[in-house]
C-alpha cells in the first residue's frame, strides 16, 4: 500500500481520500499544497489503496489493509479524516479498530449505501468498463464538483483521461464495486471517539441523507458536531475555502 508523508507537527493526522480514477500518489503535490496550513500542527500521511486487489474487495477489506498499513507504521490514536470512500473505511477503523483512531472528521460519506446512492458509482463502473476514459473523467468531474468549478476543470479533467491506462480502470471498478451495499449503520454506537460529520446539500454522489443518517446515529456522543454545506457540491473537502480550517479548529477540539 503506497502512501506519502509531509509537515512536521508532533501530532499525526491519516487522510483516506474518497475514490478515484488514478492513484493518489500521482496528486502528492497538489495534496501537500492544499494542506500546507496543517504542517505546523501535524505530520499528514495519505494513504492509496492495497496495490495489489483481489478480484472482490469491500470496504470492511480496505479498512482491514489500512489498519495493517497503520500497524507496520507504527501508528495509532491519529486524527484521521476520511473523504467519501474514504470516510466508509474511517467508520470501519474507528468500529472495528478504534485504538487507531484518536479523533475522525468525516467528509461527503454515506454509513449505509442505498441502491439509489449507487447509481452514479454504477454509472462510472460502466463507462470504465467500456474503457470510455474521457465519459468517465467527465462524469466523475460533473457529478463532484458543482458547475461552475467542474466548467473551469473541463479542459484538465479531458487532458488527465489520456494518461488512464486499462490496469487504472480495472482497478477502479474493482475499488467501485466494494462500496455496493456497505452498511455499518447498526455498528455505529460502537463510535466512542469524537466525531466531526460534514456534508453537502446538493450532494450528487450519495445525498445528504447520508450525512444526517450519520448525525442521527452519533448524537449521543458528547463530542459529535454536524456540519452542512451548501452550493459546494460533493467535493466540499476540495471546494470550500475553509474546509481545512474547520478540520484544524475540531482536531485541536
Amino acid at each position: 500500500m503506497d502512501f506519502f508523508r509531509f509537515g512536521r507537527g508532533k501530532r499525526n493526522l491519516v487522510i483516506l481520500p474518497g475514490l478515484s480514477i488514478q492513484s493518489v500518489m500521482g496528486a502528492a503535490d497538489t495534496i501537500a499544497s492544499a494542506y500546507r496550513s496543517l504542517e505546523d500542527t501535524f505530520t499528514i500521511y495519505v494513504f492509496d489503496r492495497r496495490k495489489e486487489l483481489p478480484p472482490v474487495y469491500s470496504i470492511r477489506d480496505m479498512a482491514r489493509d489500512t489498519a495493517l498499513a497503520f500497524r507496520a507504521l507504527g501508528l495509532d490514536h491519529v486524527c484521521l479524516f476520511g473523504a467519501s470512500q474514504g470516510g466508509m473505511i474511517a467508520l470501519v477503523l474507528a468500529i472495528e479498530y478504534p485504538e487507531l483512531v484518536g479523533r475522525m472528521v468525516l467528509g461527503s460519506t454515506s454509513a449505509h449505501v442505498q441502491e439509489h446512492q449507487y447509481r452514479m458509482i454504477e454509472e462510472w463502473i460502466n463507462l470504465a468498463r467500456n474503457k470510455d476514459r474521457v465519459g468517465l473523467y467527465l462524469s466523475f468531474g460533473r457529478a463532484i464538483y458543482p458547475p461552475n468549478v467542474f466548467s473551469q476543470y473541463r479542459e484538465a479533467l479531458t487532458a488527465a483521461a489520456e494518461s488512464v491506462t486499462d490496469t487504472d480502470l480495472e482497478r477502479f471498478i474493482i475499488l467501485a464495486r466494494g462500496i455496493k451495499g456497505f452498511d455499518v449503520v447498526e455498528d455505529l454506537p460502537k463510535i466512542r471517539c469524537p466525531v466531526l460529520a460534514v456534508g453537502v446539500y446538493e450532494d450528487s454522489v450519495l445525498d445528504s441523507d447520508a450525512t444526517m443518517e450519520i448525525a442521527e446515529q452519533l448524537d449521543f456522543l458528547e463530542d459529535f458536531r454536524l456540519y452542512m454545506y451548501i452550493g459546494f457540491g460533493h467535493a466540499a473537502f476540495d471546494t470550500a475555502p475553509d474546509y481545512r480550517e474547520r478540520i484544524l479548529r475540531f482536531f485541536n477540539g
